[in-house]
């Protein structure tokens, strides 16, 4: 379980934040965390995600942590991309959604609520546990601690979620004094710059006034390897350069802005960074730079800009997948009993069908069709429970338009037939097909 570190946060009212995770946790029963941007919890009540046992049985618990943390990040990002808030999963299938608390136009921290079930417990069992792959051990442990995890209907988590988001907008709306935090930033960041100016003013030479590509390439690999001390230092000196160059015309010096921001978004791509989600934040920036008026503030917000590319660069791929798969699923479920295809379900995900269905089976270790008969196939047997509905109605309650491919699909999974599961109540352990 993640270890709680209790040193203050001079960038957000960490007592506030504090009192905010309380209130939401103890009016509403769900578990709740206030962390850093490492994932580094500071403070934590409730049945949150810092004491959830279901991580820390089904992975080792370093291993647990780390894949909690990446999540957590992600959720993060992504609750920033989408307006303020956002529900996600976690790697083991548990619901969460997070809030950022913010300085000027970037988290600082984030409170989380979670862990819970968005879906029966018998579903989670059947579905999520198994595709897990875990050995029976694991399985009777996990099945000892589940009972901790609220379930919470699709709907309140959407409200909980918003009421979260209204909540930590309290943090954010009453943190005025991180404009001095600021201007010291900007401070320091201009005279690093400015240093560097001077010592090109004193080589006075050819070579000093030529712009150094060289390091372009250099500041975009330590984006990839999100290395942000040495991008900060590689990002000064190719200002030093621009202002050196530009004879302190604002006009070309954000022209060459506009650029650096075009390679920063590239390097962070190709960093493993979601396309996406870097073209939303280019669009964003694009529109904040027309804004600025004055040197200094250009230098911290380009500072600023950098980071958050750099942070975007984690090894979040198996993350984004788990969460993508997760909420097909989560519709699947919902849907099960329509004619639901991959096509729709990828457009839901906002993914390509081809790249959908690579990943999906790459999660799920079964394909789309074999997935979604599978959901059928489970809620056909509670109904198959009772003599009061016909084999051929059943078949279209759960999406099958065909009783005879219902028949052979049951029994290819089962083992038996509708009808024979029927008269054995369910009591007859099914085979596995050959």
């Amino acid at each position: 379980m993640p270890q709680i570190f209790e040193e203050p946060i001079s960038r957000f009212d960490l007592a506030l934040a504090k009192e905010c995770a309380d209130a939401f946790s103890l009016s509403t029963g769900i578990g709740c965390t206030v962390s850093d941007l490492n994932g580094n919890v500071l403070h934590s009540i409730g049945y949150s995600c810092s004491c959830c046992e279901v991580c820390s049985i089904i992975n080792e618990k370093k291993d647990a942590e780390l894949k909690c943390k990446d999540a957590l990040l992600y959720g993060m990002m992504q609750a920033e991309r989408f307006g303020g808030k956002y529900i996600y999963y976690c790697p083991m299938g548990l619901t969460c959604f997070v809030s950022p608390i913010m300085s000027e136009n970037e988290g600082v921290a984030l409170v989380t609520a979670g862990p819970l079930l968005m879906v029966e417990t018998d579903d989670y069992i059947n579905f999520d546990l198994n595709n897990l792959k875990l050995s029976n051990k694991k399985i009777e442990k996990v099945l000892s601690v589940i009972h901790n995890i609220p379930y919470v209907s699709p709907e309140r988590v959407s409200r909980m979620s918003t009421l979260l988001f209204m909540s930590v907008g309290f943090l954010n709306n009453i943190a005025s004094y991180n404009q001095l935090l600021k201007t010291q930033n900007s401070d320091t960041i201009q005279g690093q710059v400015g240093d560097f100016v001077h010592q090109l003013k004193l080589e006075n030479n050819k070579d000093a006034s030529s712009y150094p590509l060289n390091k372009e390439h250099e500041l975009m690999q330590s984006i990839i390897d999100s290395d942000k001390p040495n991008s900060q230092r590689l990002l000064n000196e190719l200002l030093g350069h621009i202002f050196f160059s530009s004879g302190g015309d604002f006009k070309i010096i954000k022209t060459r802005v506009y650029e650096l921001i075009v390679l920063l978004s590239r390097a962070a791509i190709d960093g493993g960074a979601e396309t996406s989600l870097v073209f939303d934040m280019n669009h964003r920036y694009m529109g904040e730079i027309e804004r600025i008026i004055s040197v200094d503030e250009l230098c911290y917000w380009l500072s600023t800009v950098m980071s958050r590319y750099t942070d975007l660069v984690f090894k979040f791929s198996d993350v984004k997948h788990i969460d993508v798969i997760r909420k097909a699923a989560e519709y699947i479920r919902k849907n099960y009993a329509g004619k639901i295809t991959l096509e729709e379900v990828a457009s839901y995900v906002y993914l390509s069908p081809s790249y959908f269905s690579k990943v999906f089976k790459e999660e799920m270790d079964c394909n789309f069709n074999t997935y979604l008969n599978k959901i059928r196939i489970e809620k056909s047997k509670k109904l198959l429970l009772t003599d009061k509905i016909k084999l051929v109605d059943i078949s279209g309650i759960v999406g099958f338009e065909d009783q005879s491919y219902f028949s052979k699909v049951f029994k290819k999974m089962t083992g038996i037939t509708p009808g024979k599961y029927r008269e054995s109540r369910g009591l007859i352990k099914p085979k596995k097909a050959n």
